[in-house]
């Protein structure tokens, strides 16, 4: 079989163009597409940044990702070193680890809170297909009492159908490997950003020692753990949250 002709195989499985493979063991890629998403307006009650983020993966596909690239590398904010305070929680904190290792310079500051994107070595991450939703949520919160005053004893038909498709959305483009990305703890040293990594003390979806792999593998990072709170740390404890986040982004 030809270098030709197994390129010609693989094409169907390739967003990009395929020019060479084998003699070099890589693909050519076109330059990706830049694109910039703006979310504008107040979010209603119970609907988080991960949310969201599922929400415009849900409207641009999977495939909107390969522009994050050109999307840091060309953000007129990005261009200019030390500007740009970068936040990420749950999902978003992996993919606000993700981006730190595609632009190392670009971010004044990094803080994850509870950020997927690690195996665990001891623990697992919750599978969410051996949850229903509804569950799942609540395995979020150390405190069931939270959750009841955020989302009510008895969340309504909208909001269950929303964490579903929310549900949905994961599988596609977190399912193998599940949750965490193997080459990111490789990526993480190059990462010079100062990093804040928060975590509850009682996250039942993803596991404390996450935190400390994150806080290990990050060149300057440091671990702050909050007391009395589950993966849900915004929505538990916000204002010591704010805190901890308002002070490590003033720091010189």
């Amino acid at each position: 079989m030809t270098t030709k002709q197994v390129a010609e195989g693989l094409r169907p499985l390739l967003e990009w163009p395929v020019e060479h493979v084998l003699a070099t063991q890589t693909l050519t890629q076109a330059k990706p597409r830049t694109m910039s998403v703006e979310v504008n307006g107040t979010l209603p009650d119970g609907v988080v940044a991960k949310d969201v983020i599922l929400s415009i993966i849900r409207h641009i596909g999977v495939g909107g990702g390969i522009v994050e690239r050109a999307l840091l590398a060309g953000h007129e904010r990005t261009r200019a070193p030390g500007t740009v305070t970068l936040i990420g929680l749950g999902f978003g904190g992996w993919i606000a680890a993700e981006m730190a290792t595609m632009a190392p310079r670009a971010f004044r500051r990094l803080v994850l809170v509870g950020a997927m994107g690690l195996k665990p070595e001891r623990g697992e991450i919750a599978d969410q297909a051996l949850l229903s939703y509804i569950d799942y949520v609540r395995r979020g919160f150390a405190d069931q009492g939270a959750f009841d005053r955020i989302f009510g004893a008895e969340p309504p038909t909208s909001q269950l159908e929303q964490w579903d498709l929310n549900r949905e959305m994961t599988f596609r483009i977190a399912w193998k490997p599940y949750m965490y990305n193997p080459t990111l703890p490789h990526l993480l040293g190059g990462v010079a950003t100062p990093a804040l990594v928060v975590w509850g003390r009682d996250d039942r979806i993803v596991p404390l020692e996450c935190g400390e792999r994150y806080a290990k593998a990050l060149a300057d990072a440091r671990l702050e753990i909050v007391e009395g709170a589950g993966h849900f740390v915004d929505m538990e404890k916000p204002d010591e949250l704010a805190r901890l986040v308002t002070r490590f982004a003033s720091e010189a």
